[in-house]
C-alpha cells in the first residue's frame, strides 16, 4: 500500500474513533433529549419510556452505534429528535456553507501569508521585520471571540456590511452578478475574522522557514552569481522551504475549522457551528454527531491534500515511495 493509501486508511480509522468516542462521551453525560420533559407532571413515566423505546434509546450502546452506522451507509446519519427527521438532509447544506467559508478563508490566508512571510524574512533585522513582529504579536494576543465581536461591532456601527446570514431576502430574484455580489458581501465579515485570526501563526512559520533557507550556502552562492532578489526568493528559496509549510497546511485546516464554528455562531453564518450548538442545547445525539463527523472529514481531507502536495513538491518523497 502506498503512502497516500496508508494516510487514507488512517483517516478512516480516525473517523471511526471519533464516532465511537462521541457515543461514549454522550453516554457518560447526564440527561438526554427527554430529560427536560421529565419535569412535566402531565407526562407519565410510562409515556417517556415508550418514547425512548420508540427511538431506540433503551438499547445498549453497541446496538445504537451499529444502528447509526447502518443509517450512515444509507446517507441518513441517524434520526434527529429535535427536527423530527433524518440528520443527512439537515447536515449537507450546512456542511457546504462551512466548506465555502473555510475554503475561501484558507485560500486568502495562505495567499497573503506566503508573500508577506517571504517579504518579512528578506527584511530580517530591518524596520519591516520589527513592524511585522509587532503586528503579528498584537493579533496573536487577541482572542478569536473578541476579534469576531469587534468586527461585528464595526459592521453594525458602519451599516455598510451585512452582519448576519448568507444571503439577503429576495436572493433568488437577483441576477447572476447580483447574486455573486450579495454572497460576497455576506462572506466579507466572517472571512475577515478567520483570516485575521489564523494569519499571524502562518506568517511566522513562513518567515521562520524562509530565514533558515536564506542562511544556507546555496542561497549565498546564488547571490554571488548575481541572481535577482525576487527570483532568488520565489524561484529558489521558497521551494526549498516548502516542505514544512505544506505540512503546516493540513494543521491550518483544523485551526480554521475550529475557529469557523465560533465565527459562524457569532455572525449567524448558516454552517455547522449553529447546527452543533442547537444540537448540544437540545441533547440530540445524532444531530451532534453529524457536524462532528463532517468537521473530522474536512480535517482528514485537508491532511490528504497536504500529503498530495508534498508528493508533488518533493521528488525525494516520490523516490522513497517508489
Amino acid at each position: 500500500m502506498g503512502h497516500l493509501g496508508r494516510r487514507a486508511l488512517h483517516g478512516v480509522f480516525l473517523l471511526v474513533g471519533v464516532s465511537v468516542l462521541s457515543f461514549v462521551f454522550f453516554e457518560l453525560a447526564p440527561g438526554d433529549f427527554y430529560a427536560g420533559v421529565e419535569l412535566n407532571p402531565q407526562i407519565s413515566p410510562e409515556t417517556l419510556a415508550t418514547l425512548r423505546a420508540r427511538h431506540g434509546m433503551d438499547r445498549s450502546l453497541p446496538q445504537r452505534y451499529l444502528g447509526w452506522v447502518e443509517s450512515v451507509l444509507r446517507g441518513e446519519f441517524g434520526y434527529s429528535l429535535a427536527y423530527n427527521g433524518p440528520v443527512g438532509p439537515l447536515l449537507w447544506p450546512r456542511a457546504r456553507n462551512t466548506l465555502v467559508l473555510t475554503g475561501l478563508a484558507t485560500l486568502l490566508t495562505w495567499g497573503i501569508a506566503v508573500p508577506l512571510g517571504v517579504w518579512w524574512a528578506a527584511r530580517s533585522g530591518r524596520w519591516g521585520d520589527r513592524l511585522c513582529a509587532v503586528g503579528s504579536s498584537v493579533l496573536l494576543t487577541v482572542p478569536d471571540l473578541v476579534l469576531a465581536l469587534g468586527l461585528l461591532l464595526v459592521a453594525v456601527r458602519s451599516g455598510a456590511i451585512p452582519t448576519g446570514g448568507m444571503v439577503s431576502p429576495g436572493f433568488e430574484e437577483l441576477g447572476a452578478w447580483d447574486k455573486v455580489r450579495d454572497l460576497g458581501a455576506h462572506l466579507l465579515l466572517p472571512v475577515t475574522a478567520l483570516v485575521l485570526g489564523s494569519l499571524p501563526v502562518i506568517v511566522r512559520h513562513v518567515r521562520a522557514s524562509m530565514v533558515e533557507v536564506l542562511r544556507s550556502p546555496f542561497v549565498r552562492a546564488a547571490r554571488g552569481h548575481g541572481i535577482p532578489a525576487r527570483r532568488l526568493l520565489f524561484r529558489h528559496a521558497l521551494p526549498a522551504a516548502a516542505n514544512p509549510l505544506i505540512s503546516l497546511f493540513g494543521f491550518s485546516v483544523a485551526s480554521l475549522l475550529s475557529m469557523s464554528l465560533l465565527v459562524e455562531v457569532v455572525m449567524s453564518w448558516p454552517g455547522l457551528g449553529p447546527l452543533m450548538l442547537e444540537a448540544i442545547l437540545a441533547r440530540d445525539l445524532y444531530l451532534i454527531l453529524g457536524p462532528v463527523m463532517a468537521s473530522t472529514a474536512f480535517l482528514v481531507a485537508g491532511n490528504l491534500l497536504a500529503d498530495v502536495l508534498l508528493l508533488a513538491a518533493d521528488p525525494r518523497i516520490r523516490e522513497r515511495q517508489g
